[in-house]
């Protein structure tokens, strides 16, 4: 029976230009995401590149400055930007601290497209203030960027309802149905056979599709051949808790405009809802401290600093006798007061920053302690980690970000409190940053994916052996 099954399958598929139409669709689908993808990443890099470019270009000017400097020529440049002085160093020529693309980054712009890719950190600035974020157009920040992961979160199960609401009905309502309950075998495991075999063709379609879009977009998958084979699972495994839902709806709902007005539904529900749910949960449960209120303390903070900017110098230079081993540390300038200041802001800052941080990792415990309940959630996760944009990705970034600011800051601060002039020969010795990408871990939600579909077919069949065949064919 499977394989008169299968052959004709094959046929009606064929003649219905099923297969054509979605072998089409499926083309242009992923081959206008995956070139949307690639853009976005191209103009990613090309803003990186810029900047580092913008950076060597200064380096140069400022190389030639210095020259000028150590052979005692007169410069025409304002003072406080001449590089001999390590504070001009550290704020006018800041080094690029940027999170060049991931190779499969295309695939999904996760978080991307709300944080930036790189920043310059300078002696002055404060770690909070560091502006990890960018202006962004709220309607796409609405809809979202059409990549590869929206593809297949969103218009896949679409396509696979489509493909799949009427394959119990169809027959019902052509009259054919009473015909197919004389042969011997079981109206429900008709059914899984059907939908296990449009699931097949649809894979095979998905899969020729995925290749020949990588292939004319000059993208090779082998290159990168683990993250490929981890993508082909995600999508038919996402493919199958669909395809597990509609054998469900078909058993159960009756009517073709039934099946397709409930499918839809839970579409909204997996898709739309749930994740919206879970967010505004995790939201009310663990609120975000008042951001507003941080930024008051941190300048009410600054302004009573400022007043004993003199008294906390001493005691800076108390705690870090490494930097009062001159006499000329005596000498206290600007700059003096004011890193001594800003060290103390930092260190009173920590546990309101801390607090940020703990509520906004207690959120995110709370969706992923809860992801399981919509594979939406489980494949958007998966497809970030696998394009390197997710939430772990930018939190890793920051924290490098910030490791970095301290490590600039602190390399040029033995240069002002001893009085040192910077110069040429120092210049080799700056610290550049480079960005260290997470291990690739597991990918968690591909077998939870296929364990949830197992689980709804095995519920489908079991329950169905409750009811005869004749409930089934009156159903609707």
């Amino acid at each position: 029976m499977l394989s008169y099954n299968f052959k004709y399958e094959l046929k009606l598929l064929l003649r219905s230009r099923w297969i054509q139409l979605l072998s089409i669709i499926l083309l242009l689908l992923f081959g206008f995401s995956t070139y949307n993808g690639l853009q976005k990443v191209e103009k990613r890099k090309n803003d990186i590149l810029a900047a580092k470019t913008e950076i060597q270009e200064n380096d140069v000017l400022m190389l030639k400055l210095l020259d000028s400097v150590e052979r005692g020529m007169q410069v025409n440049v304002p003072s406080w930007t001449i590089p001999s002085s390590p504070m001009a160093v550290g704020n006018y020529h800041p080094r690029v601290a940027a999170m060049e693309p991931q190779p499969m980054a295309f695939l999904a712009t996760g978080q991307a497209d709300l944080f930036t890719h790189y920043v310059k950190p300078t002696v002055g600035g404060d770690d909070a203030a560091l502006n990890f974020t960018e202006m962004t157009s709220p309607v796409q920040l609405l809809f979202g960027s059409f990549d590869l992961a929206f593809v297949i979160i969103y218009l896949l199960p679409l396509l696979i309802i489509a493909f799949s609401y009427n394959v119990l009905s169809a027959e019902k309502e052509s009259g054919s149905l009473r015909l197919l309950a004389a042969q011997p075998i079981r109206i429900q495991n008709w059914v899984l056979q059907k939908l296990a075999l449009r699931f097949f063709w649809l894979s095979l379609l998905v899969i020729f599709s995925l290749l020949t879009v990588f292939f004319l977009l000059g993208l090779s998958p082998f290159g990168n051949s683990n993250t490929f084979i981890s993508l082909l699972g995600l999508i038919l495994a996402y493919m199958l808790f669909w395809f597990a839902l509609a054998f469900l709806v078909n058993l159960w709902v009756g009517s073709s405009a039934k099946n397709a007005v409930s499918l839809l539904g839970l579409w909204v529900v997996f898709v739309l809802l749930v994740p919206s749910v879970l967010n505004q949960l995790g939201n009310t449960i663990y609120p975000m401290p008042s951001r507003n209120l941080m930024i008051n303390e941190l300048r009410n903070m600054k302004a009573e600093v400022t007043e004993k900017q003199d008294e906390i110098l001493d005691n800076f230079l108390r705690d870090h006798p490494e930097y009062a081993l001159n006499d000329s540390t005596q000498t206290r300038g600007f700059y003096h007061r004011l890193m001594a200041s800003k060290k103390l802001v930092k260190e009173n800052m920590e546990p309101i920053l801390q607090s940020f941080e703990k509520q906004l990792q207690n959120q995110q415990n709370w969706v992923e302690k809860f992801k399981w309940v919509s594979p939406a959630i489980l494949a958007q996760e998966s497809l970030n980690q696998m394009a390197g944009t997710s939430k772990a990705d930018y939190e890793n970034y920051r924290k490098q970000v910030i490791v970095f600011a301290e490590e600039w800051r602190e390399h040029l601060l033995p240069f002002l409190y001893n009085n040192q002039d910077f110069s040429s020969n120092d210049y080799a010795n700056l610290p550049s940053f480079r960005y260290t990408e997470l291990t690739s871990g597991s990918q968690k939600g591909i077998p939870m994916l296929f364990l949830i579909s197992f689980l709804l077919t095995a519920v489908g069949l079991i329950s169905s052996r409750t009811r005869n065949s004749k409930e089934v064919l009156n159903q609707g």
